[in-house]
C-alpha cells in the first residue's frame, strides 16, 4: 500500500519493528545512525536496505527534521555499506522512494543499495 509521506511516523511499521528487534534481518552494518540489511526480496544480486534510526517517514521527513549528525552519518553509513558490499568498482544505484506516485511502501525512510550486475535504465515506462 502506498505511503503518504505527510502523515505522522507509525511506531509500528515493518522497520521499526527491525530496529526494536522485534523482528530478525539479515543484517551487514550498523551504527548510531543506521542500520542496513539484505532486502528480503531482492530485486539485483545485491540489494541492501539501510535506514536511519531516528523516526523519519521519508526523505522530505529527515532533510527537514534530522539533525546535522544524523545526515551526515546516515550518508557515510549508505557509503561505507556500498564499499563494504564491494559495489564502488563495478558501481551500484541508490534509490529512495518517497511518496505514493514513487511507490513508497514502508513509512520509514530507507535506501536500496543495487549492484552485483548490470542495472539497466534509471526508469521502466
Amino acid at each position: 500500500m502506498p505511503v503518504d509521506p505527510t502523515k505522522p511516523y507509525d511506531d509500528d511499521n515493518i522497520f521499526a519493528r527491525i530496529l526494536r528487534g522485534d523482528l530478525p534481518c539479515k543484517q551487514v552494518y550498523e551504527d548510531e545512525f543506521a542500520l542496513a540489511f539484505h532486502d528480503i526480496n531482492p530485486l539485483a544480486a545485491v540489494h541492501v536496505l539501510v535506514v536511519p534510526k531516528g523516526k523519519y517517514v521519508s526523505w522530505d521527513d529527515f532533510s527537514e527534521r534530522a539533525s546535522d549528525a544524523e545526515l551526515a552519518g546516515f550518508v557515510r553509513a549508505i557509503g561505507k555499506v556500498a564499499r563494504e558490499q564491494q559495489l564502488v568498482v563495478q558501481g551500484y544505484r541508490l534509490l529512495a522512494n518517497t511518496g505514493k506516485r514513487a511507490g513508497q511502501e514502508v513509512p520509514h525512510l530507507h535506501v536500496h543499495i543495487f549492484g552485483g550486475q548490470p542495472l539497466g535504465p534509471m526508469l521502466a515506462r
